[in-house]
């Protein structure tokens, strides 16, 4: 019976969007989600792994401006996703190649470079970044129509 009630859950919030009205709610609860997601990764770092990780945010706007470049080019969510995922997986790769050198206080050291970098680069290059303002997503993603939305 719990495990009819958990996947009857899991069902209804998968669907969640598909008859939920107003999109903002649906804007809120995937913002949560996607944080509780980057909350997770780093929660697998320090409290499994034992490496304290303060360049973790760095992966985090490697993702977000790789979705936003991928949606402002005129792909979908679909591909954006996958896309941006593509890129995290190849940055942290690299990360990982530089970051596990070090041990302890050095690692931590390394991780706040290597978020120093992203950081910088974000900041400076311009024509892909837009610097502070950050990317201006000129497009309006795809909409679907579902049955039972006007």
């Amino acid at each position: 019976m719990r495990r009819f009630v958990l996947a009857l859950a899991v069902v209804a919030l998968a669907t969640l969007p598909l008859w939920v009205a107003n999109s903002y709610y649906v804007n809120i609860v995937s913002q949560i989600l996607l944080y509780a997601v980057f909350a997770l990764g780093l929660n697998v770092l320090v409290g499994h792994a034992g490496l304290v990780s303060l360049g973790h945010a760095g992966l985090f706007g490697i993702a977000a401006y790789a979705g936003a470049i991928f949606i402002d080019g005129g792909a979908g969510h679909f591909v954006a996703i996958l896309g941006g995922l593509a890129m995290t997986l190849v940055a942290a790769a690299v990360f990982a190649l530089l970051a596990l050198r070090g041990t302890g206080l050095g690692f931590v050291m390394i991780t706040v470079a290597l978020g120093q970098i992203v950081w910088g680069i974000a900041y400076r290059w311009i024509s892909i970044t837009n610097g502070d303002n950050g990317i201006s997503i000129t497009t309006w993603p795809r909409r679907r129509r579902f049955i039972g939305r006007r």
